[in-house]
């Protein structure tokens, strides 16, 4: 959950800042100390845990720190952590000094680590790897420890190297084995994405082995150049970050890059090209054109073209370009995104090898994922037709028009023209957004009341309710959610389910986020003018949120009045799996008027869906598919022997493709729902045909989507017991 507020304090926390580097006088401030202290102030005075940054507090931050630096134990020595450790408690030291010792000798350190990690490539990949030895290499770090002796590092980075190369030379034997074998598939859609034909040539076991050599020795390569490209910033990224998570997992200091990516995340809109990029072999490649944008309209930019550089202008001066080769992804959009209206040349090498230089003129681009969208389903054998809408994320354009409550009413205006007998809401995989919108939504389905209760870090409680008796949806509701459906998804079904105006449908609990966070804009105001550097946002956890029964949704989540099997119960990601999450509590319920035009009867609908459940073959897979992942994830040592490396991959694969979610039921009928699907797109005159294509194709994936999804059959057949239970009606048309 996220709340926008106003830093008004921003002139009193920089103040202090400038207070105490007046020699030099105002312009002489020392920007990192400036921003040390802005941050440590802020966690201190605005977070909802009233804690110090203090040396209790570094202690646990250099843990993380060092977590940060190298997650995988793959680069320092326990040596080097010894090292830096002597700066464990003096982290909040550094902050109010400007001065971080242990950053500058952590860039030394991984500087020289990175560049052995670099010999030991060129060492190895002299010659061939011999995988007839029997040998494991150990892949989860929990389970390493740093090692002490640079030999030891160099046999870590030798096991590193074999197994990539094995996996990819088995990858290629597979590759070949299809070349050699062709298998059709009825099921796979063709499409065009290149000109660019894939070599069909047979190889040799040689020259497998040669292609798997080279192409690790140039992924490792790729990768320690990659590494040493991260500056100081970076790296100060990690620090302030360490300290900030000691507060909770979801405080985080933002540098101005991510906080530009933040804000799109939340507004589903940027002012670019309109493409999807991603690294490839050292190159920008693009892999995508979103549909609407500016690249899309300009028509030249294709799938697989490579950016090797970009200017800014119609400028035919290739030499004012930016070199893109060897940039990271998230460094290269940088340059490519700008103001709508201005010009943006990208020169590229098409896959046919020929190279041309692409103006675009920059718009604002509008991404299509993010928004809500509905369609009517009916399931054969089923005499009733429910409403489905799909909501991504609690998205807001703050100062702008765009906002998921207003989507989602339009959406059920839309279903209920249709008739439906009932609605699906369906939040699974929805990680939150905006508060404002978990209060408005709810609203839309009952009439005034209480929604959600906010404790500040002052532990004043205020109550979020909705002050408008109009109810958009009345009729029989049905929640979905999962162990994504975080924060604001959280406050919503949490609310309909005390009311019990919905039943909650999903697999054992939610995330269990319920924090609020308010995102500090640390460049707003003066002194990011006169200072002349940016330095981003600190989005910072001040509140907790309760149901109105008292209880909060933090750490425990709401748990749904039906639970399902959850194809990702094997993963180990909701808030009780976090460091330093905050606990679970509770504070007084308030008072509120229980839903009154019909009732659920919760038992009857658990009883008959847990019968269907155990007898239905797509969530017995399931169920299956979660054990045998749980039991795979214990299984960390990976051999390093070809031959046992193919016996254990071979029943691997029997297993997965036994276990592979991916039946289609037809049986399940998907309908109006084109209007939803082109709601945010802007279609402009003589650009009609160009859009087919691509509204085809989403029709067909928004389908097929929907027929694969177990869980949704099942809510729809809840939703058939429902309407008996709560209507004078037959909707089973043969026995259940």
């Amino acid at each position: 959950m996220r709340k926008f507020l106003t830093l008004l304090v921003t002139f009193t926390l920089m103040g202090s800042a400038f207070a105490q580097d007046q020699k030099g006088g105002l312009f002489s401030v020392n920007r990192e100390q400036f921003l040390g202290k802005i941050l440590k102030e802020a966690l201190e005075k605005y977070h909802y845990r009233k804690l110090e940054v203090n040396d209790d507090l570094s202690g646990k931050a250099f843990t993380q720190y060092v977590e940060k630096l190298d997650y995988s134990k793959q680069f320092l020595l326990q040596s080097d952590v010894d090292k830096l450790a002597k700066y464990k408690s003096k982290m909040d030291d550094q902050m109010l000094g400007g001065k971080y010792p242990v950053v500058d000798q952590s860039i030394e350190i991984m500087k020289k680590r990175i560049g052995q990690a670099e010999s030991y490539r060129k060492k190895y990949f002299k010659k061939r790897f011999n995988f007839t030895k029997k040998e494991f290499a150990e892949v989860d770090p929990k389970k390493r420890k740093f090692v002490k002796k640079e030999k030891d590092l160099e046999q870590l980075w030798r096991k590193t190297f074999k197994q990539s190369t094995l996996a990819r030379y088995v990858s290629i034997m597979e590759d070949q084995d299809n070349l050699k074998n062709p298998k059709k598939d009825k099921k796979k859609k063709k499409k065009k994405v290149s000109k660019k034909k894939k070599s069909t040539k047979i190889l040799t076991k040689d020259e497998m082995l040669a292609k798997a050599h080279d192409a690790i020795a140039k992924k490792y390569k790729r990768y320690f150049e990659r590494e040493l490209q991260d500056d100081r910033m970076d790296y100060l990224e990690r620090f302030y970050n360490s300290i900030s998570e000691i507060f909770d997992p979801h405080t985080t200091y933002m540098p101005p890059k991510r906080k530009e990516d933040f804000d799109i995340d939340m507004s589903g809109s940027l002012e670019g090209i309109g493409a999807v990029l991603q690294e490839d072999e050292g190159y920008i490649k693009v892999v995508k054109i979103v549909p609407g944008g500016a690249a899309w309209r300009q028509k030249e930019l294709e799938v697989e073209d490579v950016i090797i550089a970009v200017s800014e202008g119609n400028s035919d001066a290739e030499a004012e370009a930016v070199d893109l080769v060897g940039m990271r992804v998230d460094d290269a959009v940088r340059y490519i995104r700008g103001k709508k209206g201005t010009i943006v040349k990208l020169h590229v090498k098409k896959a046919d090898g020929s190279r041309k230089a692409i103006p675009i003129t920059r718009d604002v681009v509008t991404i299509g994922a993010s928004f809500t969208k509905s369609s009517v389903i009916e399931l054969k054998g089923l005499k009733m037709k429910v409403g489905y809408i799909h909501v991504p994320k609690f998205y807001r354009e703050f100062g702008g028009g765009v906002n998921c409550t207003d989507d989602v009413r339009t959406e059920l205006k839309r279903v209920k023209k249709q008739g439906v007998d009932a609605v699906i809401l369906d939040l699974r995989n929805n990680g939150g957004g905006a508060l404002e919108d978990a209060k408005q939504m709810s609203g839309l389905f009952i009439e005034k009341g209480p929604i959600v209760q906010i404790k500040n870090h002052n532990h004043e409680i205020d109550v979020l309710a909705d002050t408008d008796s109009s109810v958009e949806y009345g009729g029989p509701l049905i929640v979905m959610i999962n162990r994504f459906s975080a924060s604001a998804s959280e406050i919503l079904a949490g609310a309909l389910q005390d009311y019990k105006r919905a039943v909650i449908v999903g697999g054992e609990m939610s995330h269990g986020k319920g924090t609020v966070q308010a995102v500090l804009n640390l460049d707003q105001g003066p002194f990011s003018n006169i200072l002349g550097h940016k330095f981003g946002a600190l989005k910072v956890t001040i509140q907790k949120f309760y149901r109105i029964n008292g209880g909060s949704t933090q750490y425990k989540g709401v748990t749904p009045d039906v639970i399902l099997p959850d194809p990702f119960s094997y993963v180990e990601n909701r808030e009780q799996d976090l460091k330093y999450s905050l606990p679970w509590d509770k504070v007084s319920a308030k008072k509120f008027n229980l839903w009154k035009e019909f009732s659920y009867d919760i038992p009857s609908l658990i009883n008959k869906s847990k019968k269907r459940v155990s007898k239905d073959k797509r969530m017995k897979k399931i169920v299956k598919n979660v054990n045998y992942l749980k039991k795979r994830r214990k299984e960390t040592k990976v051999t390093l022997n070809l031959k046992q490396w193919l016996k254990e991959e071979k029943e691997n694969k029997k297993m997965v493709e036994k276990l592979k979610l991916d039946d289609v039921n037809t049986n399940l009928v998907v309908s109006h729902f084109e209007a939803s699907l082109k709601s945010h797109e802007k279609v402009r005159p003589g650009e009609e045909k160009q859009w087919q294509e691509d509204f085809k194709q989403r029709k067909e994936e928004w389908v097929e989507s929907l027929q694969k999804d177990a869980g949704l059959e099942e809510a729809m057949k809840i939703v058939a017991d429902i309407i008996e239970q709560t209507q004078d009606r037959v909707v089973y048309s043969k026995a259940k």
